[in-house]
């Protein structure tokens, strides 16, 4: 999942501490806040921590990358339709096309030849067919169409963690085109509001209804679920909602930070997965609510201590690679952790931890900041060209490599999960 799946700040501007002023009016989505990053950076390491086998719930970590997204997107729109009177689509879409695909390609392409030289024949031929569906931002309803179970399956599939990244961009094309509309006129913060909050429990019924089948796929890959984790944080991203936390005082802030934080720690230690008998009976609606208020009170309540502590060096940082993190792990877990099963469950992730973070870093470095931030080869066509050519050298590759011959070669995979 998901995002950094948030907007940046622009090149060489300042993080904000945790000892930021509220963000006012147009401008949630635009301030950078530390302490937002610093989620970023606990959620990834949630995801990294469950995927290696040591935090049951930590799963839960791509809803608070939904929450988190769905409020910066949101505040960002918002404050373009405050200040401009009007939301350039094709320039929103634009700066997420840049954001998002230069990271991506590059590790679709490296994840295909990777799985080509040291993946077992049945992890290449899933490699192979899960591709195009990649590609097209598509990869979750492949998985629910083919009825490939997520919570059993996903371990001969290197790109089964890239379905959270296709239910943002179909979020990402669907939203923005309904605050536009939604935004004009004076009370235009109100319908948006009412547009997310109404939506939200929309998608809870879904995911309700949904939840109740045996293969649970469909109910927690589905879009139209897992819009409510997104809408929350937009609801919390409008002006009615951050006028009403601006008046919670700092020390009620921090207490209900405190609460809200344990909460959601609570959670990630003891929730099992589709074993937990709530979880899609509100269970993940709730979550959500929780992260969206937390969220709200450290952009809104200026000072709080649970701000600062999100805000640190390490959470901050982290957060900062998270969204190349995110796309690197679970490629190296599936193809490096079963070679390492010497140095022992703690070992072993540590080291694939280790190199999912180099990974993640050269990326940042040499792709993800030169196309955001315009470098010489990366300004005006050039860098679209670049992301282009990466990408149908990745199409000739897909459509090169061997078709591999089943039964040629096997991975154990017993301590992934």
């Amino acid at each position: 999942m998901p995002s950094r799946l948030s907007l940046p700040a622009p090149a060489g501007a300042r993080a904000v501490s945790g000892r930021h002023r509220a963000a006012g009016p147009g401008e949630v989505g635009r301030t950078h806040i530390a302490a937002l990053d610093g989620l970023r950076g606990v959620a990834v390491a949630a995801v990294l921590l469950f995927h290696a086998g040591h935090l049951r719930g930590g799963f839960l970590g791509v809803d608070l990358f939904f929450v988190l997204s769905g409020f910066l997107i949101t505040g960002l729109l918002l404050g373009e339709a405050t200040g401009r009177g009007r939301i350039g689509l094709a320039a929103f879409w634009g700066r997420r096309a840049r954001r998002l695909l230069p990271a991506l390609v590059c590790v679709v392409v490296a994840t295909v030849l990777a799985t080509w030289a040291w993946g077992s024949t049945e992890q290449l031929r899933f490699a192979l067919d899960d591709t195009p569906w990649v590609g097209a931002q598509m990869v979750n309803w492949h998985y629910i169409s083919e009825q490939i179970g997520y919570w059993n399956a996903s371990d001969t599939r290197v790109f089964a963690h890239l379905w959270s990244i296709g239910v943002e961009w179909q979020f990402y094309l669907v939203w923005p085109l309904v605050v536009a509309v939604a935004a004009r006129g004076r009370w235009g913060e109100r319908i948006v509001a009412s547009l997310a909050g109404a939506g939200s429990l929309v998608s809870l019924a879904l995911t309700v209804s949904l939840g109740a089948a045996v293969d649970t796929t469909r109910a927690y890959e589905g879009t139209d679920t897992r819009a409510a984790a997104l809408l929350l944080g937009a609801l919390v991203a409008t002006a009615p909602v951050r006028d009403l936390v601006r008046r919670v005082p700092r020390r009620a802030a921090d207490l209900v930070c405190l609460t809200l934080g344990c909460g959601l720690a609570v959670a990630w230690a003891v929730t099992e997965g589709e074993k937990a008998p709530l979880l899609f009976q509100g269970g993940l609606f709730l979550h959500s609510l929780t992260a969206a208020v937390l969220i709200v009170l450290m952009a809104q309540v200026p000072g709080t201590w649970a701000a600062r502590i999100a805000g640190g060096r390490l959470p901050r940082r982290l957060g900062e690679l998270s969204y190349s993190l995110y796309l690197w792990h679970w490629p190296v877990y599936l193809l490096l952790l079963p070679r390492l099963s010497a140095l022992g469950g703690w070992g072993a992730t540590l080291v694939a931890i280790g190199i999912s973070l180099v990974a993640a870093a050269v990326t940042q470095r040499f792709v993800e900041d030169p196309v955001r931030f315009r470098a010489g080869w990366a300004r005006g066509r050039r860098g679209a060209l670049a992301v282009v050519a990466v990408a149908l050298a990745g199409a000739v590759l897909w459509a090169t490599v061997p078709e591999p011959v089943p039964g040629a070669g096997t991975v154990d995979v017993d301590q992934l999960r």
